[in-house]
């Protein structure tokens, strides 16, 4: 008996950058949404068109780019966000739009100031504005976690009449307990009468660390798409993590009456991928995708596999992506081999000139190390990209030095505003006098939120990647850098972190009151 599809539905460009600190620009996530598509992801979420000029822009870019998969755009229950929804959407293969509007007692009194009945009236009108764009409407009753069974019957009866053939139930606050939400969605399922013209959708949030399992007693329940992100990306605690839906799915089809069209194998090096240009490292004991994943360390275990892999592994490591025959490149490799990874890897350059400085920076880096990684090549982009920017900060010099019971001190040149500048400044470490030597010419007044160091692969030689978050304003902007010199790396993501500020560039939160 063939199995129902299970659509997956992945929001990492849009709900994952919501993280604090995973913003990416516009060519990096069409990198993410290549990978997306390479992996066989149903729908790809690419962003909130009216969020931002630079959200327009990349979900525009992405629909223009990837043709494999249905790109959608997320839109509020308003008629301005629909249409730039659809205007960022125009020339997408498969497009999608995406509205919503809260649900629950508690939103629609102290967020929305609605009544119920308004609340209706506006999702419906949305619906039908949003039919008129385009073929393929999902609505989403925000909080339904927290929302009355009898009004959620209501609206979502009202929508589907509309013309919405998407629904979902989203557990938007983290607040659902696994058997609840299944029989939740059974409920729906059983009680709306048109249901039945409908794909049934869930977006679970991790805040109680039921993200996944909400999921899956849903898709138990008759959800057939599951809102998703790589690494369990997202606000607050994160989403539910695609890799862990599908390899559930996967691994247990005595329980699940469904399967997805997703390509596995990518799902490492999308993971990594993601990884690297967020800055968000992967915890080594994550399912799936963590270090030790499929590690053993007990002598038992080791043994036990050695005899029978089956007896403590209930999936290959080969199937998600580990140990896969992948190109290494290193000092000897040539621009043609260079180039063929770049298209491999879904890796589009806009000119022959920025080729020629990747290319300069990967030989450097090749001097340094003996091989080159696929993670190291996503971070030599990001970083080269970035630095091709137009830049009030810019690092010409930097040297270190620390000294068993001396005070590290940095001395460092930066252009600013195209005049050079130097400074020398001690502290608590090297990383502490490089940042304290930048003050001294950037006087920005940013307090440093965060600083975050991770090895981008394995080994000594390893490159670094370094996240610093500033606050300044109550604004918050990150910085990446990436270097094998872990002090030129920390200097790198704090003068990206301070250009970020210098440009102003704000990016809207989705379920702001106002845009």
């Amino acid at each position: 008996m063939s199995k129902d599809r299970l659509i997956i539905f992945d929001t990492t460009l849009r709900d994952g950058e919501q993280s604090p600190g995973a913003s990416m620009d516009r060519d990096e996530k069409v990198r993410i949404a290549k990978a997306l598509e390479r992996m066989r992801v149903d729908v790809i979420e690419a962003g909130f068109a009216v969020a931002s000029q630079g959200d327009f822009e990349s979900v525009k870019a992405i629909a223009d780019t990837v043709k494999g998969s249905t790109i959608c755009s997320l839109a509020r229950a308003k008629a301005a966000d629909i249409d730039r929804a659809g205007e960022a959407l125009k020339n997408a293969a498969s497009g999608r739009i995406h509205t919503f509007i809260a649900t629950s007692p508690i939103h629609m009194q102290h967020k929305l100031r609605m009544t119920p009945d308004q609340v209706i009236e506006a999702a419906v009108a949305a619906v039908k504005h949003a039919r008129n764009q385009i073929g393929d409407v999902e609505f989403s009753c925000e909080d339904a976690g927290r929302s009355e069974i009898d009004f959620l019957c209501r609206i979502i009866e009202q929508v589907i009449d509309a013309g919405a053939r998407t629904i979902n139930i989203p557990d938007t606050v983290g607040y659902a307990i696994p058997q609840q939400f299944g029989e939740t969605i059974r409920t729906l399922l059983e009680r709306i009468p048109n249901a039945h013209k409908a794909v049934f959708s869930v977006h679970c949030h991790n805040d109680l660390g039921l993200a996944v399992a909400n999921s899956l007693a849903a898709v138990m329940n008759g959800a057939r798409q599951v809102e998703c992100t790589i690494n369990g990306l997202g606000e607050r605690a994160g989403n539910a993590s695609l890799e862990e839906i599908v390899m559930a799915v996967r691994t247990r089809p005595d329980l699940f009456d469904v399967d997805t069209g997703i390509n596995a194998t990518e799902i490492v090096p999308t993971s990594r991928m993601v990884s690297t240009i967020t800055g968000f490292p992967v915890q080594p004991n994550k399912a799936i995708v963590g270090a030790n994943a499929f590690a053993h360390e007990s002598g038992i275990h080791q043994d036990g596999v050695l005899k029978h892999r089956e007896t403590y592994e209930i999936m290959r490591a080969e199937d998600v992506g580990w140990h896969t025959n992948r190109m290494v490149l290193g000092k000897h490799s040539g621009r043609a081999a260079f180039r063929a990874r770049l298209e491999e890897l879904g890796i589009s350059l806009h000119t022959s000139e920025e080729l020629d400085e990747v290319f300069r920076r990967f030989k450097e880096l090749a001097d340094k190390k003996h091989d080159v990684f696929d993670e190291d090549i996503h971070a030599l982009i990001s970083d080269t990209l970035k630095a091709a920017e137009a830049e009030r900060y810019k690092l010409l010099r930097l040297e270190t030095a620390s000294r068993t019971g001396e005070t590290p001190t940095a001395t460092l040149s930066l252009n600013v505003d195209g005049s050079e500048q130097q400074a020398t400044a001690s502290g608590a470490g090297p990383v502490d006098a490089t940042f304290k030597a930048i003050e001294q010419i950037a006087h920005s007044g940013a307090g440093l939120q965060l600083y975050s160091v991770n090895a981008i692969t394995s080994g000594t030689d390893s490159q670094g990647e370094v996240t610093v978050r500033l606050e300044k304003g109550g604004r918050i902007v990150n910085g990446h850098g990436a270097d094998v010199d872990i002090i030129m790396a920390s200097a790198k993501a704090y003068l990206d972190a301070l250009n970020h500020i210098a440009t102003g560039a704000e990016r809207a939160h989705p379920q702001a009151a106002d845009v």
